[in-house]
């Protein structure tokens, strides 16, 4: 599936929160400035204030980061809270990997560290469920690019949508319509991964994680389907489209 455009009537601004001063919202803002779409970031954790009301944005989007979605800092739990937003005004929100477990933890689900603290760090297989694949008329990807030490569990009402590990079997899920989750990074370029695997090269002899040259072999043979997917799924989402996808799988499966 190619780029859509955008109609004349809908807000065309996406906004971003990232976690760290020299983080980048990556592909994914690539991909939204190609669609047209303006990228309002914020950086919570160095002051920035989040907007009380999502009304002129299109959709909002949580990267990932260091910490853990239990820690004690005052504006990880002001974060936290203000998750009650794209909930209550039913706006298209994406969390990637400490953003999912963010939304996780919201919706009174648990985060926690991974069985025998083991991560996942590099790409690692996932298993998509039926819903995953007919989400925006791509498949979804099978192997993923991964770099946490956490998880979390599924929370009530939501479906998931893609398995992974034992330790860490949520890989993917979905609440209401306009919610999704992603434990994985389908945002990562290969100029991030190797600025990831140099930067948090300490990381690399963590039980889980795979060597650096494994990251880049296998965005070379997984990358591809990665973008394709995200070409499909971003527009869609961020257009609000995907009800009407839960609608037609919904009636399907019955």
């Amino acid at each position: 599936m190619g780029l859509v455009g955008l109609s004349a009537e809908a807000p065309r601004t996406v906004l971003a929160v990232l976690h760290q001063a020299h983080s980048t919202t990556g592909r994914i803002g690539r991909l939204l400035r190609a669609l047209g779409y303006t990228i309002d970031v914020r950086r919570p954790a160095l002051g920035d204030p989040l907007p009380a009301t999502l009304a002129r944005h299109a959709g909002v989007i949580v990267f990932g980061g260091p910490m853990c979605a239990n820690d004690s800092h005052d504006w990880l739990q002001r974060e936290l809270d203000w998750l009650d937003t794209p909930l209550r005004e039913q706006k298209p929100f994406l969390g990637i990997c400490l953003g999912a477990q963010l939304m996780a933890r919201r919706l009174g689900a648990r985060v926690h560290v991974g069985e025998g603290k083991r991560g996942e760090i590099g790409y690692y297989p996932l298993n998509p469920l039926p819903e995953a694949d007919a989400l925006c008329g791509e498949a979804f990807p099978r192997h993923v690019y991964h770099w946490h030490f956490d998880g979390f569990d599924l929370p009530a009402g939501a479906r998931r949508l893609a398995e992974g590990c034992e330790r860490y079997p949520n890989q993917a899920f979905r609440y209401a319509d306009n919610i999704f989750g992603l434990q994985f990074h389908p945002e990562v370029t290969y100029q991030m991964m190797c600025r990831w695997t140099v930067r948090g090269a300490h990381c690399l002899d963590a039980d889980g994680a795979r060597p650096a040259h494994e990251h880049l072999e296998g965005w070379r043979r997984h990358d591809a389907a990665v973008e394709r997917w995200l070409n499909a799924f971003l527009p869609t989402w961020a257009s609000g489209a995907l009800t009407s996808v839960s609608l037609a799988f919904a009636m399907a499966a019955e």
